[in-house]
């Protein structure tokens, strides 16, 4: 099913405006690629054995992947927490290998540097410099990525996690958080992301407006819901707010 990008948009609403990041603001998989090889550079220098054992970044994902399905099964009160995941699955890789588990910590920490090193989206900064002036932005996200670092933490009123709140989308608790820090009902924020499940169902469901961000021009997965608007670019959603 194709959805009809004829807008259904109620821009007099719009108080304020909450947007994921990865895949909405960045491609995300080139920055976890380049991540995961400087963490395996670093692991050849300081943890060999573990570099060798898991010398491809497919051992890596692997084993992540593992310790994901673990934490799930055993803690799925952090099941939301991808920094921990990955330490943890950081920490096993070294333990398996024989290594010492206690370099786990800044290995991540190495990892984690370059995860915050991004490539936006040609669209994607003029958009957020625009917008900021009209509207309170909101961060939403179950990734890890910090706003500090990734250096657009000025574009934004606050920034709202699945790490740091406890529960990821497409929870409509996160969605409501957002609303909340941004001082506004829900009904008066517009999400913006690239999943069709965790942001657009999820936004739908605690009464946002949400736009589906589908860069790759993908076919609308739901019969039953439609996003409130379906753009190709951030440069669209600026130009039907800001005409």
């Amino acid at each position: 099913m194709r959805y009809s990008r004829c807008s259904m948009l109620n821009v007099s609403s719009i108080r304020a405006i909450s947007f994921d990041l990865d895949d909405t603001l960045w491609p995300i998989w080139p920055v976890i690629e380049r991540a995961e090889k400087v963490l395996l550079a670093w692991l050849g220098e300081h943890a060999p054995m573990t570099a060798a054992l898991f010398a491809s970044p497919t051992a890596l994902r692997e084993i992540r992947e593992y310790m994901h399905d673990v934490v799930v099964k055993k803690k799925p009160e952090i099941a939301h927490d991808l920094a921990a995941i990955r330490k943890e699955s950081i920490r096993l890789a070294l333990y398996r290998a024989g290594d010492d588990p206690l370099l786990a910590d800044p290995a991540f920490d190495v990892f984690f540097a370059e995860r915050n090193r991004v490539e936006y989206y040609e669209d994607a900064l003029p958009a957020l410099k625009i917008l900021a002036q009209h509207y309170p932005l909101i961060s939403l996200s179950n990734g890890n990525a910090q706003l500090d670092r990734v250096g657009i933490a000025h574009y934004f009123k606050a920034a709202v996690s699945a790490t740091g709140f406890g529960v990821a989308k497409p929870d409509v608790k996160i969605f409501l958080e957002a609303a909340r820090v941004a001082g506004v009902p829900p009904e008066q924020v517009l999400h913006v992301g690239d999943d069709a499940a965790l942001d657009v169902i999820g936004a739908l469901g605690a009464g946002m407006q949400a736009v589906w961000l589908n860069r790759q021009d993908k076919l609308w997965p739901h019969d039953s819901i439609q996003p409130t608007l379906e753009i190709t670019s951030l440069t669209e959603l600026t130009a039907l707010l800001l005409p």
